[in-house]
């Protein structure tokens, strides 16, 4: 160890292996894709030149496979009978090219445009049923 730096290791989950060994300051590229998607811990712990020991932890999650949306189910739903469910899963490419097919999520009209066609076309009835009483 250096006499006037800082040393940091840094370990992903649990695994007691470093990932890196690294005098500081440094700027590391963590590479998600060498991970599995989900949920995960980043621990970094620092030793100073004076010998003592820091720790810090990170939560992340990574989202490196395809993205996944369903439409008809949401978490925690209380459901019964059958559901119809629209899913779609596509993925990011690879950061060059953007992907046409699939990369957008069909969805249903939501229910508060249907509020607002109704409304509407009940205020044109109205306006026309008043405005030919008048003449």
């Amino acid at each position: 160890m250096t006499k006037d730096k800082s040393k940091v290791f840094l370990f992903i989950d649990e695994d007691p292996a470093p990932i890196a060994e690294l005098d500081t300051p440094i700027v590391f590229d963590l590479d998600t894709k060498k991970l599995t998607d989900g949920e995960h811990i980043l621990k970094i712990v620092s030793h100073s030149p004076s010998g003592r020991e820091g720790i810090r932890k990170i939560q992340f999650t990574v989202a490196n496979g395809p993205a996944i949306r369903i439409e008809g189910l949401k978490n925690k739903d209380v459901v019964d009978g059958t559901l119809s469910l629209m899913i779609n899963a596509y993925d990011k490419g690879n950061q060059k090219s953007f992907l046409i097919n699939g990369s957008e999520t069909p969805q249903t009209i939501p229910f508060w445009i249907w509020i607002i066609v109704i409304v509407f076309t009940a205020w044109a009835v109205y306006y026309e049923i008043t405005s030919y009483n008048v003449q």
